[in-house]
């Protein structure tokens, strides 16, 4: 569920999350659906309270056949997910190339509970490559769990530093990051470690992202990877694993509660948004020439 201006009620409480690598074959929805069924019945095994499956996994990642997979939403497959949801008792988060009015789809990844209630979030920031075929959402919605407050950036969204500040202003502790990252792009770990902890530490919030991995069609072959970044901007747990696999993680609250409570100790452990002054940003809002 969103939570009301974004704001909870109540401090984040220890919770426990799995992530999952995931190869997510090109237009095979139903084999994909039994891999996230797996892996969902593994997290609750585990007892996560929230299990995170990678980019576009429901219909593999693919541009040029997006459109022709995409689903509305509500639909097919987000009632299967919230199925699954309630079978299982946890917040499971997929997701797939969602139509709409528009021409071309969303990169949507949904939000599905236990109570068979599904939120989505619309990928904002599309790279190059991905303008021609996809559709730019238009919204950073934060999502509210019993035990934690959470949003959704997805892939190239993490570039970009507004955006993760933005959730964690409506009050995310746990900044969920899916990617489809191929593995031409370099080493995933180096690459993660450049911004990913800055997303964590400047924001005082959980990053936890997670790749596709293997080969999903001829010629396109993704470099996996699992990672949980601490508000302290540490790496809290990874995985290297080379085929498919799940993370299981325990988020301890405290970490956060000192720091956005006003118990931080140091400098470096002030929740730094607080001290923002946005009067100064008015660059930022200036729309840019992008040609």
């Amino acid at each position: 569920m969103v939570p009301d201006a974004g704001a909870r009620a109540h401090a984040l409480q220890d919770i426990r999350i799995a992530l999952v690598q995931m190869n997510a074959l090109t237009g095979r929805r139903q084999a994909n659906l039994t891999t996230i069924e797996y892996y969902t019945a593994s997290a609750a095994r585990d007892k996560a309270d929230i299990v995170c499956f990678p980019e576009l996994t429901v219909t593999g990642y693919t541009r040029r056949r997006a459109a022709a997979l995409a689903e509305t939403v509500p639909g097919e497959t987000a009632a299967a997910l919230g199925r699954l949801a309630a079978r299982y008792g946890i917040t499971l988060l997929a997701g797939l190339p969602e139509a709409g009015e528009q021409e071309k789809p969303f990169v949507t990844h949904l939000a599905c509970f236990p109570d068979r209630s599904t939120e989505r979030y619309r990928k904002t920031h599309l790279g190059k490559s991905e303008t021609p075929f996809f559709a730019a959402g238009d919204r950073l919605p934060v999502f509210s769990s019993p035990k934690a407050c959470f949003g959704t950036a997805i892939c190239w969204d993490m570039h970009f530093p507004e955006v993760a500040a933005c959730l964690a202003l409506q009050g995310a502790e746990i900044i969920f990051a899916p990617h489809a990252s191929p593995a031409v792009s370099g080493n995933r770990r180096d690459l993660w470690l450049k911004y990913l902890p800055a997303r964590a530490y400047d924001n005082a919030a959980f990053v936890a992202a997670c790749n596709l991995v293997g080969e999903a069609e001829p010629g396109r072959t993704f470099a996996g990877g699992l990672m949980v970044i601490d508000p302290r901007g540490r790496v809290l747990a990874e995985s290297s694993s080379d085929g498919e696999d799940m993370l299981v993680v325990d988020l301890p609250a405290r970490t956060i509660n000192d720091i956005r409570c006003g118990r931080a100790r140091s400098m470096r452990q002030n929740f730094f948004l607080r001290f923002r002054r946005p009067e100064l940003y008015g660059r930022l809002l200036e729309p840019e020439d992008r040609s």
